[in-house]
């Protein structure tokens, strides 16, 4: 039978990801954590954690633990929260994984607005290349376009485009493409990332077809990376440097477009939208801190503020 310390212990190794990482910070030796792993596994007849000197990981079976330690413990702790529904009661960690760049101009500012709000809350933000992967034991993830994986519950926060850029200087020098397909022999700046194709761009004509007006026109564009990089803010900056055409979201172009810094090239066609997405991983084990975060972000987003 386990009880809430294990529980505690189970998420804490979720969050850590070893068992001396964990330790300190339950505030107890390693040594007992390994006794209580030891007893814990015995209790249910199954290995839960494979030990090595530097890192831990889960079983399949202790991954199911997991999930339930977590959305329990979850729950447990935002009982006073639901109940008393106050400022005073909304306390506790909140733990956010972002995309570096879409986390530094828009994730940060929400939290430093919530926690200004909620003084009780402790936040913790992670930034990452790919914060779906490599983010553990947050209690919310902001993703940038559709998800696949269907265990995560997603939140809509705003609507984002993707836009086809180049630089004045590069149009002027190179001429503006009048269709996808001239892309082709175009020098193309890529963004390898959430691993998808960066070599094939997919578009959709914006006219509308008369005699099947649900129906778009579509094409796929193999390119030839001129340049290419793990990292957006590298593309754009390429970009605007007149190194050649790049495909970008609408919440990091749109502000460039404005300053003249990029144009916006082949506006008669769209390629598959990327929407703001927070995703939590269930709905039972979401804390009234964790709601009340996602109500703050979905109203401070509603304006949509690349769109202003």
């Amino acid at each position: 039978m386990l009880d809430f310390e294990d529980l505690q212990l189970i998420r804490a190794l979720n969050q850590n990801g070893s068992l001396a990482a964990a330790a300190r910070a339950l505030n107890i030796t390693p040594p007992a954590v390994s006794l209580r792993l030891k007893r814990m596994e015995n209790s249910l007849g199954v290995r839960l954690v494979l030990r090595t000197a530097r890192a831990s990981s889960f079983t399949d079976e202790g991954l199911r633990l997991r999930d339930e330690a977590v959305a329990l413990l979850d729950r447990l702790e935002s009982v006073s929260e639901v109940v008393t529904d106050s400022a005073a009661a909304l306390a506790g960690h909140l733990r956010i994984g972002a995309p570096f760049g879409f986390g530094r101009h828009h994730v940060a500012p929400l939290i430093s607005s919530f926690c200004s709000k909620y003084p009780e809350i402790i936040a913790n933000l992670t930034l990452s290349e790919k914060p779906l992967a490599e983010t553990t034991g947050v209690d919310l993830v902001f993703h940038i376009g559709e998800i696949k994986d269907s265990s995560l519950i997603r939140h809509v926060l705003a609507p984002n485009e993707r836009f086809v850029c180049a630089s004045p200087e590069y149009l002027h020098l190179h001429g503006v493409p009048q269709h996808p397909s001239e892309l082709s022999n175009r020098k193309c700046l890529c963004l390898r990332e959430n691993n998808e194709s960066v070599a094939l761009w997919r578009f959709f004509s914006a006219h509308v077809n008369r005699v099947r007006p649900n129906a778009r026109q579509s094409m796929q564009v193999k390119v030839t990376p001129f340049m290419s990089s793990n990292n957006g803010e590298v593309i754009s900056q390429w970009t605007q440097e007149g190194m050649g055409l790049m495909v970008r979201s609408e919440w990091e172009a749109a502000p460039l477009i404005r300053q003249g810094l990029l144009v916006r090239v082949l506006a008669d066609w769209h390629l598959e939208e990327a929407p703001v997405l927070a995703l939590v991983p269930s709905r039972s084990g979401t804390s009234a801190r964790i709601h009340r975060f996602l109500e703050h972000a979905k109203q401070a987003l509603k304006s949509v503020p690349w769109r202003k």
